[in-house]
């Protein structure tokens, strides 16, 4: 045991107890963040039932167990069909249930410059940086949004309908998504399984947008499979996606018109001009939804009126749609239409 006393032993040992203290303390704030998202994700693991027990113990009147019992099902045939026929990664996500009882869980927060598309990003270490930041408590996201806003930044919160850990944890069914179409549900979970598949550290925004192409394509793919082409299922999820496109292509076009307005803001300009005309292009771009042939369009038009979006919410949009284009040209040209050989080439690649 002489090498205790060894001054090189011991330069070395200081040496790496002062890299850990440094460590710690530059991703002290980060440290905490995680340790809250980690005991937030393990209550949800913890309290996960499996499909039997949840109907077993939920008390429920025998239409909606057998409602609930076939969206259960339906759950295992998309997972089965996103491993087996599109190629995504097995894992144990998804078979288990969290009841939420009637209740949301997470908040996700997204900010932005105030006069330019450009994300708030934080840093989320080997993962690199994101341009969201989610809680297990409504308080804490409400208290940093505030925060944001005092600097100046545009924020924005919303509700995920899921998540992904990667596959670190294994994700359970949330309870809300049993009430989700055929279709969505398909799109959503398949969505999910990409991004612990395929994950780009650093790039939210291509992961977001492939995992939004995957999980779409996945969708029509297993609809087709699972009920049939003449199905309602499968007719219901493809004549709602023209609604969809136009009202997120209306989205995109805005946010372009903002992004050139930004472009155009002088030194000599000041904010409450800035602000005039940065509220008044909002305004009009929400108020062309309404010659969108979108069936709950004047919905919209009021939710928005009540409450302008901002930067953050249009940046939602470049976020998850705006490289859909570029995936399908790749799909059907490089690879013939093919897609789990387009799969197999994306995991390849990344």
């Amino acid at each position: 045991m002489k090498f205790w006393k060894n001054k090189w032993f011991k330069r070395g040992l200081y040496t790496v107890l002062i890299l850990v203290l440094g460590l710690g303390i530059w991703y002290f704030e980060l440290i905490v963040y995680g340790i809250g998202q980690g005991i937030g994700q393990m209550s949800l693991i913890w309290n996960a039932k499996t499909p039997e027990k949840f109907l077993a113990e939920g008390n429920y009147p025998d239409s909606v167990k057998v409602f609930y019992q076939k969206r259960l099902d339906l759950i295992r045939a998309i997972k089965r069909f996103a491993i087996d026929s599109l190629g995504l990664r097995a894992s144990a996500s998804y078979s288990q249930i969290y009841d939420q009882k009637g209740k949301p869980i997470l908040w996700a927060v997204t900010a932005s410059e105030p006069y330019a598309l450009k994300a708030y990003e934080w840093s989320y270490g080997f993962l690199g940086n994101m341009p969201y930041k989610g809680y297990f408590d409504s308080t804490k996201a409400q208290k940093l949004a505030q925060e944001l806003e005092q600097k100046g930044y545009d924020v924005n919160i919303y509700e995920p309908a899921a998540w992904s850990t990667l596959g670190w944890f294994n994700d359970p069914i949330l309870s809300s998504m049993l009430h989700w179409s055929e279709g969505g549900l398909a799109s959503l979970i398949i969505h999910e399984m990409t991004h612990s598949t395929i994950w780009i550290n650093g790039n939210v925004e291509y992961n977001e947008n492939l995992a939004d192409f995957v999980g779409d394509y996945g969708a029509k793919l297993f609809l087709a499979a699972h009920f049939g082409k003449n199905s309602k299922q499968y007719s219901d999820f493809i004549n709602s996606e023209p609604n969809s496109l136009r009202f997120y292509a209306h989205f995109l076009r805005g946010a372009e018109k903002l992004d050139s307005l930004y472009k155009n803001f002088g030194p000599k300009d000041s904010k409450n001009d800035k602000d005039r005309q940065k509220t008044a292009l909002i305004r009009k771009i929400i108020e062309k939804l309404d010659t969108l042939a979108l069936p709950n369009r004047k919905g919209y038009i009021k939710r928005f009126q009540k409450k302008l979006p901002n930067n953050a919410y249009f940046m939602n949009f470049r976020r998850y749609r705006s490289r859909q284009n570029q995936f399908e040209q790749e799909f059907k040209t490089k690879f013939n239409s093919n897609f789990k050989q387009y799969l197999t080439y994306l995991k390849e690649k990344y």
